[in-house]
């Protein structure tokens, strides 16, 4: 897993390696992350301003903060790592990608302190992925769990906020959805078609002196893609040489 050996610097900010597990973590907390649109309409309008791929960037961005918060707590750091790569890799090409499939049968608890919140932030992901797949118009809608999500298990969350209010501001600017909330096709027969938008890379989110060119994010997409281990991903289909 080379591509995630190295801690973010504002994750380390955040002070979310190996902090206690101390945050609150009931039923209203699920509930509020499964099912969070209508009382975060400003957060939603936020992120309708995105196109998909930045969505998508986002949510592998956002699924990073979760599986650096729980290094050390979880047996399911590999699961998590191989799904991060995943989203990267369907930004490049999702026709090479696998469905993150999660707990189908809605087997697994969502209590738990730590086994809770990742069932949450991967279900989340897993209905991302979903629309994403089929061109929905409502996608951005479905990543504010996961941003609440990151927020409120991330100990300094001030450092969070700043994070995210930089970025979402700089994917409005640089990657600006294509349709608006007043022109959503929210019929079943409409898809949108994000084959054409430009790629969004991880050095977009985490590396400081990062300067974003359409070059310079294919260049650096490129670069992390080819460091995935095709073999032992389970959500990639055909290598990147093969495609």
């Amino acid at each position: 897993m080379k591509n995630l050996q190295n801690t973010p610097p504002i994750i380390v900010q955040s002070k979310s390696i190996g902090h206690p597990i101390n945050y609150k973590w009931n039923k209203k907390k699920i509930d509020q992350f499964l099912d969070p649109s209508e009382e975060n309409e400003d957060l939603e309008n936020a992120l309708l301003q995105i196109n998909h791929k930045a969505s998508v960037g986002l949510t592998a961005a956002l699924l990073e903060w979760v599986y650096w918060r729980y290094t050390g707590n979880t047996k399911m750091n590999s699961d998590i790592q191989k799904r991060i790569e995943a989203l990267w890799f369907s930004v490049d090409n999702r026709e090479n990608t696998k469905p993150l499939l999660f707990d189908a049968g809605f087997d697994i608890s969502a209590s738990g302190h730590v086994s809770g919140p990742l069932w949450i932030a991967l279900m989340n992901v897993r209905m991302i992925d979903v629309m994403y797949r089929k061109g929905s118009y409502l996608l951005q809608g479905e990543l504010i769990g996961l941003v609440l999500l990151a927020r409120n298990i991330t100990p300094k969350k001030s450092t969070f906020d700043k994070w995210f209010s930089r970025k979402i501001t700089a994917l409005q600017q640089e990657y600006p959805s294509q349709y608006t909330k007043d022109n959503i096709d929210v019929t079943d027969e409409a898809i949108y078609d994000s084959s054409n938008e430009p790629v969004i890379c991880r050095d977009f989110f985490f590396k400081p002196e990062f300067e974003y060119t359409k070059e310079a994010s294919e260049n650096a997409l490129e670069d992390f893609v080819e460091n995935i281990d095709y073999k032992t991903n389970p959500f990639l289909g055909l290598s990147r040489k093969a495609s």
